[in-house]
């Protein structure tokens, strides 16, 4: 069972940054980390879940359209992490943000979700 905790969200204004992690909390070997796919979700109120930002065991990342060019999406394999960093928020960006990953036999593990706000 992989356990993912993300971290990082919070409160910021329009035009502002934050970046969240999200830990794998098991003790995995690299080579297992290295072969999840790694993404990051965000669900508004009264919306669906919508992919933000995928990172593939690969190394290719695709990227909603609306957060093309404001997001990047990365792993740090020493820490065990994938992240999110998001600059130039708006005010739609707000949303419970959760990470998933995907591992080489398809099961899916969620996190428990971070909350991000975009507001003055």
């Amino acid at each position: 069972q992989v356990q993912l905790v993300e971290s990082g969200g919070g409160l910021v204004q329009p035009g502002g940054s934050l970046r969240l992690s999200c830990k794998v909390s098991r003790n995995i070997i690299l080579s297992t980390f290295l072969s999840y796919d790694m993404g990051w979700y965000r669900q508004a109120p009264e919306k669906q879940r919508e992919l933000v930002a995928n990172l593939a065991s690969g190394g290719t990342r695709n990227y909603a359209d609306a957060v093309n060019g404001r997001f990047t999406i990365s792993r740090d394999n020493v820490k065990r992490t994938v992240d999110l960093q998001m600059n130039s928020l708006k005010p739609e960006d707000t949303a419970v943000y959760y990470c998933k990953v995907l591992d080489r036999s398809g099961r899916e593990f969620w996190g428990q979700g971070t909350q991000v706000t975009v507001s003055s």
